[in-house]
């Protein structure tokens, strides 16, 4: 199917005949094959007489030969799959089996994407970027302080740097544009994080999405706000590049050596908020994180800090 798919990716018109020659197949089995594409992967294709099958919509496509071209020097192998139930999934059975850490899944789609607090990452094909970085990490539980955070500013500075100006952090895992989720991260643990584990960093980020049904909160994507399509691969090496940096200073600076970059690009920094963990809630204002990570509140006439996966933000509406 990616074939065919490559062949119409541009969102142009293709005769029958010209899809069946460049595929080897009769127009009856090009149709056919049309039909598969739209009943699997929800990819919407208009059928005009005389001029023949086009996309509704043009497609970026991940390409290994791309991605290579867009990290020269980075020896972080990329693997490409159609359909995953998540990267994270994958990524975790790809280490479980032996092949040695750091090595990048990617997927067009995926069946069972997972946010924080489990929920679901809506992850339509070919529209977003799913994507799950493994790596090895020795030294013992100092070695994870505040990644999360380190993780968004490299997801930031690649947002950015494809234009999305005005977008933001928000504490832990968030990245957002005004009010609007743009993208989330999901780090995961394998291993003793005493000794020697392996996280594996999962990112999601709404690409070209332009409408979906599914999703429970204020969202948007960068093709929204940019008006134009984006190459998804250039915007995967992006973040390669970005979190190999980043990632190598926080091995060397720890956190510390970030802290302030981070709380410089926290939109909810001096806000009214509400932290909420199931039915307990705590009403605050924002005055940062310290060297750990963890978020610093000003709860009536003391500071507090509070770190955890399970952990939910919320401005207060008197904010």
């Amino acid at each position: 199917m990616l074939t065919l798919l490559n062949l119409l990716k541009d969102g142009r018109f293709h005769s029958g005949q010209a899809l069946g020659v460049a595929l080897g197949i009769s127009r009856s089995a090009v149709w056919k094959r049309l039909q598969l594409l739209e009943a699997e992967l929800s990819l919407p294709i208009h059928k005009v007489r005389g001029r023949g099958y086009q996309l509704a919509s043009p497609l970026s496509l991940l390409d290994n030969a791309q991605l290579a071209a867009c990290t020269p020097g980075l020896d972080w192998p990329f693997l490409l799959s159609e359909t995953l139930d998540s990267t994270n999934a994958e990524a975790l059975r790809i280490m479980q089996a032996g092949r040695p850490a750091p090595f990048i899944v990617l997927a067009e789609r995926q069946t069972a994407g997972r946010g924080r607090r489990g929920r679901k990452w809506v992850s339509p094909f070919a529209e977003n970027l799913y994507y799950s970085l493994v790596l090895r990490v020795e030294g013992g539980m100092g070695q994870l302080e505040g990644l999360s955070l380190v993780v968004g500013l490299a997801v930031l500075k690649a947002l950015r740097e494809r234009g999305v100006a005005k977008a933001g952090l928000k504490w832990p895992n968030d990245i957002l544009l005004g009010k609007q989720k743009l993208a989330g991260i999901l780090l995961e643990l394998a291993g003793d994080p005493a000794d020697v584990c392996h996280v594996v960093i999962g990112i999601g980020i709404n690409v070209n999405m332009l409408a979906t049904g599914e999703v429970d909160q204020a969202w948007t994507s960068m093709r929204l706000q940019l008006g134009e399509m984006v190459d998804r691969n250039a915007l995967a090496g992006d973040l390669t590049r970005h979190l190999n940096h980043y990632l190598g200073r926080h091995r060397v600076e720890g956190f510390l050596g970030l802290q302030e970059e981070w709380q410089d690009n926290h939109l909810w920094q001096g806000q009214s908020v509400s932290l909420v963990a199931g039915s307990y809630q705590v009403d605050g204002t924002v005055l940062g994180v310290d060297k750990q990570g963890a978020l610093r509140l000003q709860v009536g006439n003391e500071e507090r800090l509070f770190s955890g996966g399970e952990l939910s933000l919320r401005l207060r509406h008197d904010s």
